[in-house]
């Protein structure tokens, strides 16, 4: 049986390189969000001479063909969940996770709704972002889990 990665290059008419494919199963394989020097480490665990470079053409290339989305942030971030979700971004430690998307609902496409009723848009899609503190930041209440670096 072919690995789902593979399939994925396939249908979307892509060359099955090793980066390629070990860069999709890398963001694919977690939900951590990661940037793309996270996803550098972890490629070059399977394939050690692999540039960043070959990571940052790999993943601007996975993004532009739907494979994997790319959050906007000064350091991008990558997901590889493609259902409807949103994110909640926690102000302490940087930790990205996912929020359901049926646990917004009806109020987003409500608010979609409303927007293009009032403004005239056309709305073809949305993203709602949450931020706070994680569950472990709060339990820590002011000792550790600093963050003192970009996530990664």
């Amino acid at each position: 049986m072919e690995p789902a990665s593979d399939a994925a290059l396939r249908t979307h008419g892509l060359r099955l390189t090793d980066p390629r494919r070990v860069v999709l199963e890398v963001v694919r394989g977690t939900d951590s969000h990661p940037t793309a020097a996270s996803v550098h480490r972890l490629v070059r665990r399977q394939l050690p001479r692999v540039t960043l470079g070959t990571v940052y053409r790999n993943l601007r290339l996975l993004v532009a063909e739907g494979l994997v989305n790319e959050l906007p942030s000064p350091h991008a971030r990558f997901d590889g969940n493609l259902t409807d979700h949103h994110h909640f971004t926690c102000l302490r430690c940087g930790r990205i996770a996912d929020v359901a998307g049926p646990m917004t609902e009806p109020h987003s496409r409500a608010l979609c709704t409303r927007v293009a009723e009032r403004s005239g848009f056309s709305v073809t899609h949305h993203r709602i972002e949450f931020f706070g503190r994680c569950p472990a930041c709060r339990s820590t209440r002011g000792r550790g889990r600093t963050r003192s670096r970009a996530p990664s």
